[in-house]
């Protein structure tokens, strides 16, 4: 047996469809009941039971309880990155399961991964912060800038605290093969976005939806 990190085990939990499913339903960053994620799988409850379990078991999800009701969420921002990493794969040499449609083509432009942005905004987000120094950048290897932590702090986001997880992150997007930024700081501006309401949600949907005024805003704080 070869030593090192167990690939194939953690492939073979990713590689089932009705599994693969429940991960990427899982994406939108909102916790789910065994019986959403069936539905999401297209399979009966048992049978989603006995696929949660197995990725329970593979440290790839979290269970919360709520009263009598259990949600399931991924393990951690680790797993989501993995998913769309591999997403991204598929997109460029998979075959396609379906004909893109509309929403594919907001899902492109803008739409949670996890919890921050993705798609060609945050794209364009990332590769302007970058370009005026707020971000620095060392291939995959994103840090705060001199002027970071003025910077967000005029806007409302505090860079300053020490969290668990990185406050920046390189995360490949799979729409356009560039990354995106995730960590704490990724997290934060998702959230303001939402707060200000430049942007909604789509029902059942990953895809984030600016209005006219809040794409101009959008563009003027983190584009301009």
């Amino acid at each position: 047996m070869r030593e090192g990190p167990d690939i194939a085990r953690i492939a073979s939990l990713v590689g089932d469809p009705a599994r693969a499913n429940m991960l990427n339903a899982l994406m939108g960053g909102t916790a789910l009941t065994a019986s959403e994620l069936a539905l999401e799988a297209g399979v009966s409850l048992p049978t989603a039971s006995s696929h949660l379990s197995k990725l329970m078991e593979g440290g790839l999800l979290t269970l919360a309880s709520q009263g009598r009701h259990r949600y399931y969420g991924l393990a951690g921002p680790q797993v989501a990155g993995m998913i769309e990493a591999i997403t991204g794969v598929a997109e460029a040499v998979g075959p396609k399961r379906v004909r893109p449609g509309p929403r594919d083509g907001a899902m492109r432009v803008a739409r949670v991964c996890y919890d921050h942005l993705a798609g060609e905004q945050a794209v364009a987000m990332l590769d302007r912060l970058v370009a005026r120094d707020i971000l620095l950048r060392d291939e995959q290897e994103i840090r705060l800038g001199p002027s970071a932590a003025s910077h967000f702090s005029a806007i409302g986001i505090d860079v300053g605290a020490k969290p668990r997880r990185p406050v920046c992150r390189a995360c490949l997007d799979w729409s356009v093969r560039r990354s995106h930024l995730a960590g704490t700081l990724g997290a934060a501006i998702l959230d303001k976005i939402l707060t200000e309401k430049w942007a909604r949600r789509e029902k059942d949907s990953r895809a984030v939806v600016f209005s006219p005024p809040g794409k101009q805003a959008f563009e003027r704080v983190f584009l301009g």
